[in-house]
């Protein structure tokens, strides 16, 4: 469970926060490093230290999101061809057989701000997960009007991972319960065979939890359930709550304007 839960319990103003405050931040965070222009370096520095000084204010390792937010460079990855096909002034030139790439400079800072984008962001959505459990968060979105349905497959998908993850680990005991093991380590039987058996298990374990969803979805129903969740915190906005609100849109707003003072 612990590689699926990321919150992190502390005692911190940014914890104590209204959930919708966080969320409302968050996707204004992204937002702004989205609209940033290419090449703004100032800006993009002035980004990350927003976010180093929410995760100092949360109690947070300083390293804590940056650990974790590599994740978001292979999807960057995918941005790499803007290098050879946005014209600019030309750096180098590669040849691939008949084709002849040519790097580019604004297409170098065209590709590094879209990392640098992409790699705030992920940081922003970590931090925000890391200071809000995940039923706050969920709440939050049903208050800002986040569509019920969605909300629902969220929290489903979220709450029953922790099932089947438990249940794959079931049929991956049973497996090496009757598996033979060579005196290297290795599970016993061919290539194939394990092919065979792994695949076996992949469907069991699709059988089981659609078996497993049925039952729990009776269940509700016989329950009283119709499509919506119950909290039992209020959730209330506090006037500090508006106030850091306020400061944190000037702030973004701020940031905005500093990344186009220079042009």
């Amino acid at each position: 469970m612990a590689a699926l839960n990321r919150y992190w319990l502390r005692n911190s103003p940014v914890h104590r926060l209204d959930p919708r405050l966080k969320v409302s931040l968050a996707i204004l965070y992204i937002a702004s490093n989205a609209l940033l222009p290419d090449g703004a370096w100032l800006a993009f520095v002035l980004s990350w230290g927003m976010l180093l000084l929410v995760q100092q204010l949360a109690k947070l390792p300083l390293a804590f999101a940056f650990k974790r937010s590599f994740v978001a460079f292979p999807f960057a990855l995918a941005a790499v061809t803007v290098m050879f096909t946005l014209p600019g002034e030309p750096l180098a030139t590669l040849s691939l057989g008949a084709w002849q790439l040519t790097l580019t400079d604004a297409g170098v800072i065209r590709f590094a701000s879209i990392a640098l984008r992409s790699w705030l962001s992920v940081q922003g959505a970590i931090l925000l997960t890391a200071v809000t459990p995940f039923p706050d968060l969920m709440h939050a979105l049903r208050h800002l009007r986040v569509p019920h349905a969605l909300v629902a497959v969220i929290s489903f998908t979220y709450r029953y991972l922790f099932v089947l993850t438990e249940e794959a680990r079931r049929l991956l005991r049973a497996r090496e319960a009757r598996s033979a093991r060579l005196p290297g380590g290795r599970g016993g039987g061919s290539l194939w065979w394990r092919a065979q058996v792994a695949g076996n298990m992949i469907g069991q374990l699709f059988l089981r939890s659609y078996e497993r969803s049925d039952r729990v979805y009776n269940a509700m129903l016989a329950r009283g359930f119709r499509g919506q969740f119950f909290t039992l915190n209020p959730h209330r906005m506090q006037p500090h709550d508006w106030l850091i609100g306020a400061a944190g849109a000037g702030g973004l707003l701020l940031l905005q304007w500093i990344a186009r003072l220079g042009g």
